[in-house]
């Protein structure tokens, strides 16, 4: 039956007729392998009515369905308005196409409320509006359009959940008659504005969380938020306390102690740990204990005071979870990683600071493709896993070096099942990260994690797809940090003081030195996050990390990775005429390697070596130690720093001019041809 026209949508609702009554079965979405129930058809007869909704409909159960749930009422007036705002999909909107089982001309989100109870036809049943529809990507695909879903709550055109008071049968063409209304002032309309359009007004979210009537998912929502309101105003008292005790008001990061239960080698270079809290946090909602661990990180503080960021691979509250740690070369890895592989023990006291959960779930995406290489899967795995348990589309390319290297092979391997690709290397299976991005399905979202080169060419097939910012996350395991040293003055602290920031340290790193823990938050502290961003009143800046938007660019930075300068500038002020003094040469080489530096015998030994076979010169205080069967040829080495390919030739048996360098730039074009010519390495 077609929709009536010229429906005044304010108009109050006393009584309606049912136009259609719709069911479904369980059907493989188009271009997609999951299932969904949105697909419904019209019925004519009578159909019975029971507590979960009507005979022979059925629902995934993971977002749709149950008591609460049991039927969804739609106003088919809404539909021209749709067609008219959207038409190039205005063939899909038709009574049918949100997935409703109820189709009505008057009844609306402007005159139901919530809690309002309704007859249906003279065969006793009795309905209660129990919550607001909640949009999902299913809306986007049954559609067509990108980010669609977010137009339905917006406009309030989102429609309404039923839930059964009392079983019987109806048919199309039954009337509806409002029985009872208890709360008049909350029309879905009005809910749906502190539920998504305003949510931080604590009045109103004190105010729903009251209405019994309301379905546990809309109540739940704003029963946490009055929560974790409440907690925040105890956390600020307290911190408003200590401040008048003690002068300060500065956010100190707070430490706990975590013991070490269980330690596992999950592959030859990667270890798992599960820490557990020794004073665990009460379970109260919304006080900041229990939380989403789903793609979170923390920081882990080690004996000594070093400081490291991990992945959370597995837990659901902050007093338990699990991570996962690699040491990429285990002959000569240093810093955390080492300690945790080789001295770290099961029954280990451990502090834990900050845990994060910078990743939002791309919930308008029709399906999501995760991009990994080695150790990268840390960053994803329980968000894989999150997604799989709600019946979302996921599709992991895997890389690894051989199927030995797989970690946590029974949620990898075994669990992952057909949404998993592997690309073994020792088998000669190259992952194509091009061909998968120009492969993606429509409305996809891609997330990408692994070795710098990977993320490199991810980006490159990004921008040539002409991706958005908004359909990839690039998710860094280090910080893109070295170059030249620079100066920031802090406009709003210190007096307009002038900080110096060196060659092998961040900004961060600076303020926290000069002004305290609490003045800088940060997380990730590898530019994933955001949470580090300050803002830049003038200057320009190299942004490395992925957290800012382009649009954040032009006035903000992230402390946490350096503003990498050109290199070659300095390289050529620092050999004015090819003229290179040993010292001059030592100083120079040891501020671009300086994580492979021995300062015990400046021996030069970069660890980024990518071809080892190609390593037949090593430099010693400076000067060239020929080890060569053939003098005068040019020698290649390949090397990398910063993640970033970088060329060096030696010319064996030549004078200092012979040194030369060639840097890449972020998308892999010669930056500055210092001296060389390029050498083409496929083996790097």
């Amino acid at each position: 039956m077609a929709p009536a026209a010229n429906i005044d949508l304010f108009t109050p609702f006393e009584r309606d007729t049912v136009l259609e009554v719709r069911t479904s079965k369980m059907k493989t979405m188009p271009g997609l392998t999951i299932e969904s129930g949105i697909d419904k058809r019209e019925r004519a007869g009578r159909i019975s009515v029971s507590f979960l909704g009507l005979e022979d409909d059925e629902h995934d159960p993971t977002f749709h369905g149950g008591k609460d749930k049991a039927i969804h009422g739609y106003c088919s007036s809404h539909y021209p308005s749709w067609r008219a705002e959207f038409p190039a999909a205005a063939s899909r909107f038709r009574p049918g196409g949100f997935g409703e089982n109820l189709v009505t001309a008057r009844m609306n989100e402007r005159n139901v409320c919530i809690g309002d109870i309704v007859s249906v036809g003279d065969d006793g049943v009795l309905l209660q509006v129990s919550l607001p529809r909640q949009p999902c990507f299913k809306l986007n695909h049954r559609f067509q359009l990108k980010n669609f879903a977010p137009n339905t709550y917006k406009l309030s055109r989102t429609g309404w959940y039923y839930r059964v008071l009392h079983e019987g049968t109806i048919q199309a063409g039954d009337e509806i008659r409002l029985v009872e209304r208890k709360w008049p002032q909350w029309t879905i309309e009005r809910v749906q504005e502190y539920l998504h359009r305003n949510q931080d007004d604590a009045a109103m979210n004190e105010e729903l969380s009251k209405i019994e009537a309301m379905g546990d998912e809309a109540r739940g929502a704003f029963l946490k938020r009055v929560a974790k309101f409440k907690a925040k105003q105890k956390r600020a008292a307290a911190s408003a306390a200590a401040s008048e005790e003690d002068g300060t008001a500065a956010a100190v990061e707070k430490w706990r102690d975590y013991r070490i239960v269980e330690k596992k080698m999950q592959t030859p270079r990667i270890a798992s740990f599960v820490l557990e809290a020794v004073d665990l946090l009460p379970q109260e909602a919304g006080d900041g204990g229990w939380v989403a661990l789903m793609g979170a990180h923390t920081r882990l503080r080690l004996p000594g005071g070093l400081v490291r960021t991990y992945s959370i691979v597995s837990g659901s509250s902050a007093d338990r979870f699990e991570l996962g740690v690699a040491l990429a070369d285990p002959d000569r890895g240093r810093g955390g990683s080492a300690y945790l592989h080789r001295t770290a023990r099961q029954g280990d006291v451990l502090q834990i600071g900050r845990i994060t959960t910078h990743l939002k779930p791309a919930g308008a995406a029709s399906c999501h493709v995760f991009v990994v290489g080695g150790i990268g899967i840390t960053a994803f795995l329980s968000m894989i896993e999150a997604y799989r348990a709600i019946h979302w589309e996921t599709t992991l390319h895997y890389a690894v070096r051989n199927a030995a290297d797989v970690p946590f092979r029974d949620r990898v391997v075994d669990g992952l099942g057909d949404s998993l690709r592997l690309y073994d290397a020792s088998r000669g299976e190259r992952m194509d990260v091009a061909a998968i991005f120009r492969g993606l399905p429509w409305n996809a979202h891609v997330y990408v994690c692994g070795p710098m080169r990977m993320m490199e060419e991810a980006k490159r097939a990004a921008r040539e797809c002409g991706l958005g910012e908004d359909e990839v996350h690039f998710e860094a395991f280090e910080a893109e940090t070295g170059g030249d040293p620079f100066e920031v003055e802090v406009a709003n602290k210190g007096g307009g003081r002038v900080l110096r920031v060196g060659s092998e340290e961040t900004l961060l790193e600076v303020l926290r030195r000069e002004f305290g823990d609490g003045d800088v938050a940060s997380s990730c502290e590898v530019g994933n996050c955001g949470t580090c961003k300050v803002a830049v009143r003038s200057g320009r800046v190299d942004h490395r990390g992925t957290a800012l938007l382009e649009d954040e660019k032009a006035d903000s930075m992230l402390s946490c990775t350096v503003a990498l300068r050109d290199v070659w500038k300095a390289a050529e002020r620092a050999v004015p005429g090819m003229d290179m003094s040993d010292i001059v040469i030592r100083d120079f080489l040891k501020a671009i390697f300086a994580d492979g530096w021995s300062s015990a015998d400046d021996s030069l030994m970069p660890p980024h070596i990518a071809n080892r076979k190609f390593l037949q010169t090593c430099v010693i205080a400076g000067k060239f130690k020929e080890d060569l069967p053939n003098k005068g040829n040019p020698q290649e080495l390949v090397v990398r720093k910063a993640g970033q390919p970088a060329y060096l030739k030696v010319h064996v048996g030549g004078p200092a001019e012979a040194l030369g360098w060639l840097w890449t730039d972020a998308q892999g074009r010669i930056a500055n041809k210092a001296y060389i010519d390029l050498i083409q390495d496929e083996g790097s």
